[in-house]
């Protein structure tokens, strides 16, 4: 990929000795995690293509339309809606963390114990390795957390084009028309951005698209509902991964692709892992690519990951937009009323988070839950101890785990989750 792609990294400013040894790393990894695995279903090779092509073939193409006048509009957080960046005509991607990278350069400008996903993110961006962000016309950053918050104000020392989107901390109607207002604003500036202005049809154009990616995801989690599962949980992982760079409609096409041959395995007995496998829901921090440690250490220890409580799962895909609104105004309602049900840890109070976790654990058979907190991540990690009460309380068996990017604990997290998988089993 190095040779052919070589020139247009380098025109993006992108280290190509760099970017060459991240992308053997990242090869060696998917090969070790998701090629290894038997009985995978022939649906996947497409999302191992997308993969293998997912700092070349996609960000030659998202360049190749902004030629053609599309602009890219860079996210790091599931509340950027993307229903109003397809609604002005350009396209929403996923921001590069997930992984260790830079971290000497990165200590210089943030402290050490800084949250690993927000170390990642500019581990990317110093090392000058991530394609989608030097090919971003507009990086959305968001207020969530007092590190995210602080962070960016570092971020736009370091690019010229960063779009701060102030978020509520509450579920209160003040709250609420923040989080308009905010919208709205956003609207302005992507429109501006792409010189297209944001009408009823193309409002409800962008909803149908976005809609239509979740519900595919949507019936992929009900197909995970059997027993055996069709599917491992790192595949499907790998799905909701792909989510946020793959063109959005070709990538709904492939997950209905794939869902139809699971109805099929589903109907032929056709599984992954045995029957009464011990089931495994994965709640807390989103699990961008490439981090794959957590769940390939479960699913290797003779369990299955049956669901994710994640942004980067069910908690970035549970709702659709109505798309029943026939002026601007009630679309945007609409919109404001999707993203005001995420249960994000930077909510308080957050009981609805508790109580999805509960009713996905029944929904999907789970045996346990494992609850993942990012080092330094304080919302999900102090959410994590009330948790593990209300769980014990549904009787629920929870595993607590904080780690980061570094292979350096894999060994001890190992055998602490096959600790719990044999207690559950």
């Amino acid at each position: 990929m190095a040779s052919e792609y070589g020139g247009m990294w380098k025109s993006l400013g992108m280290d190509l000795g760099a970017h060459d040894q991240l992308l053997a790393v990242l090869g060696q990894g998917y090969t070790d995690v998701f090629l290894s695995q038997a009985n995978r279903p022939k649906g996947m090779d497409y999302f191992n293509f997308v993969m293998s092509e997912v700092h070349g073939l996609r960000i030659k193409e998202m360049l190749e339309a902004r030629e053609q006048g599309e602009k890219i509009v860079g996210s790091y957080c599931v509340f950027v809606p993307e229903e109003i960046v397809r609604a002005a005509g350009a396209t929403l991607v996923g921001l590069c963390s997930g992984g260790d990278f830079a971290m000497e350069e990165v200590e210089r400008v943030l402290p050490r114990n800084t949250c690993a996903l927000i170390k990642s993110s500019f581990g990317f961006k110093l090392g000058k390795v991530c394609p989608y962000l030097e090919s971003a016309d507009m990086i959305v950053g968001e207020n969530t957390c007092d590190g995210k918050k602080k962070s960016y104000e570092e971020l736009n020392k370091l690019v010229s084009n960063l779009y701060v989107m102030d978020l509520p901390q509450t579920k209160s109607e003040n709250a609420r028309a923040l989080l308009k207002a905010e919208f709205v604003r956003f609207a302005r500036a992507v429109e501006e951005l792409t010189g297209n202005p944001i009408t009823v049809e193309s409002l409800k154009k962008g909803i149908a698209i976005t809609n239509a990616k979740r519900q595919a995801m949507h019936r992929l989690e009900a197909l995970r509902k059997a027993d055996p599962e069709p599917i491992s949980g790192l595949d499907a992982l790998l799905a909701s991964q792909v989510s946020f760079y793959d063109a959005p409609v070709r990538f709904t096409e492939s997950v209905n692709a794939l869902c139809d041959e699971l109805e099929e395995r589903i109907k032929d007995n056709v599984a992954v892992f045995p029957e009464k496998t011990p089931r495994i829901l994965m709640s807390g921090c989103p699990m961008a690519v490439p981090n794959w440690k957590l769940p390939w250490i479960v699913e290797s220890s003779g369990a299955v990951i049956v669901g994710e409580e994640s942004c980067v799962g069910e908690r970035g895909l549970r709702n659709l937009t109505d798309d029943s609104g026939q002026d601007v105004e009630s679309l945007m309602e609409a919109i404001v009323d999707r993203y005001f049900k995420i249960d994000c840890a930077i909510f308080t109070p957050n009981e609805d988070r508790a109580d999805h976790i509960v009713q996905m654990a029944k929904d999907y058979k789970a045996d346990g839950v494992i609850q993942y907190a990012l080092n330094f991540c304080q919302p999900y990690q102090i959410e994590a101890m009330g948790l593990e009460s209300r769980m014990e309380k549904e009787g629920i068996p929870m595993l607590r785990i904080e780690t980061d990017y570094s292979p350096e604990d894999a060994e001890q997290l190992k055998t602490r989750v096959e600790a719990f998988v044999e207690m559950i089993g």
